[in-house]
């Protein structure tokens, strides 16, 4: 017995709330113009450094936690992002006509007695606009873990309308350090370092249950077998900067196979969908009956669902299947219902495989353990079932009983 609770001691918890999206997502893709480039690894770039865009293309991201800042803690709340490697917030020194910084918490060094100025530049560009400031030190209380001195961003402008609209007020990447702006330590890599930490693992679990208020919870250095079905089947990360893995194909029902000759797959908590080739995405609607809406959304007629195919993806010799359930994005506003497909269309150049992104429609489904690895064992991810909530489980059942009356 006294093994199991060691380990439960070691975890640190963080609760996720969550945005209802409302219809906001449908202006989801606006960001990305023209076709995103992943650079690859060891390619040269402006600067020799390998330029890597954050992935969150858009900060609508739907779950986010609160962390605090300086001594005594000033809290924020931030979206956890595994797309990015960098923290930042909004700062008291921020720009008069930078909008979003009004209606945020900001960060005020003044208020801090262990802050320590460094005063670099930095500039993160996502997809929906900028954010420009200059970096700082202070002490990180995150999850229970107190004391951690990271280096992160103070955002004195932020070029977008969409920060000004978006919950949270910034963003704690949990990428690779390559993915890092201005070669900044990421936040988890300084809790193993400092010795907060005990190994460079987090998980996620995300309630996509939107009649309860709770979504979820994000757990540093380790996972909660509460949250899934084991086993977790373990797969390598191909390129550690995002965290990419191969997914050998993607089925549909019985007819249609996608990603045939396998394919990139980057798992991404600041995506709300999930994104593939525009090709491939558009046999995908058609074999699921999706109607073609405004920028690349498409709308499932609700009572369909029960009878929809699933979609299946092959990871490490494993199937994961989504039902209609997992994969439709369902809206209530009073008595209309508005249901949207959970698949998005982008050509990300990254050759030489075609790349998708699973964000939380996929997380939601499945708890994914980030394991960045050590000397020994390289990077990898764990997938397993998510175990429905109760209230989830009923409510199922209910639609199952109406559609087979």
């Amino acid at each position: 017995g006294s093994f199991l609770i060691l380990i439960i001691f070691l975890l640190y918890r963080i609760p996720l709330r969550r945005v209802h999206p409302g219809l906001r997502t449908l202006n989801l893709l606006r960001g990305w113009g023209k076709p995103a480039k992943l650079l690859r690894l060891g390619a040269p770039s402006p600067g020799d450094k390998p330029a890597l865009v954050p992935l969150s293309k858009f900060l609508d991201a739907q779950y986010f936690g609160e962390i605090g800042l300086g001594t005594p803690p000033q809290n924020f709340t931030v979206v956890f992002d595994t797309g990015s490697s960098n923290l930042w917030v909004p700062s008291r020194r921020c720009h008069f006509f930078s909008v979003p910084c009004w209606f945020h918490h900001r960060f005020n060094p003044n208020a801090s007695s262990s802050f320590q100025p460094n005063g670099t530049k930095f500039a993160i560009q996502y997809g929906t606009g900028r954010v420009d400031g200059i970096l700082s030190e202070d002490k990180l209380t995150i999850g229970g873990i107190k004391g951690a001195s990271v280096i992160f961003g103070e955002a004195l402008w932020e070029s977008s309308l969409v920060f000004t609209v978006s919950r949270p007020d910034g963003i704690l990447g949990l990428g690779f350090p390559i993915l890092a702006v201005e070669g900044v330590q990421p936040p988890l890599d300084v809790l193993v370092e400092q010795g907060l930490l005990d190994k460079p693992v987090f998980s996620f679990y995300l309630n996509r249950d939107s009649e309860v208020a709770d979504g979820g919870e994000l757990v540093l250095g380790g996972s909660d077998p509460a949250h899934y079905i084991p086993p977790l089947t373990f797969v390598p990360v191909t390129i550690p900067a995002y965290w990419q893995i191969h997914m050998e194909r993607v089925t549909v029902g019985s007819g249609l196979t996608l990603c045939a000759r396998g394919c990139a797959a980057i798992l991404d908590t600041g995506t709300p969908v999930i994104i593939g080739p525009t090709e491939e995405i558009r046999a995908l609607h058609k074999a699921i009956g999706g109607i073609p809406l405004l920028a690349g959304e498409y709308i499932i007629r609700c009572s369909e669902i029960p009878k929809l195919p699933a979609v299946s993806l092959l990871i490490g010799g494993v199937w994961f299947n989504l039902t209609a359930q997992d994969y439709v994005i369902q809206f209530a506003q009073g008595d209309v219902r508005l249901c949207l497909s959970g698949f998005r269309a982008l050509d990300i150049t990254s050759p030489p495989v075609p790349v998708w992104i699973l964000g939380d429609v996929f997380l939601g489904a499945y708890v994914a353990v980030f394991d960045r690895g050590d000397m020994k064992n390289g990077a990898r991810v764990g997938l397993a079932r998510a175990r429905p909530s109760q209230a989830d489980l009923g409510r199922r059942e209910t639609a199952q009983a109406q559609y087979r009356g």
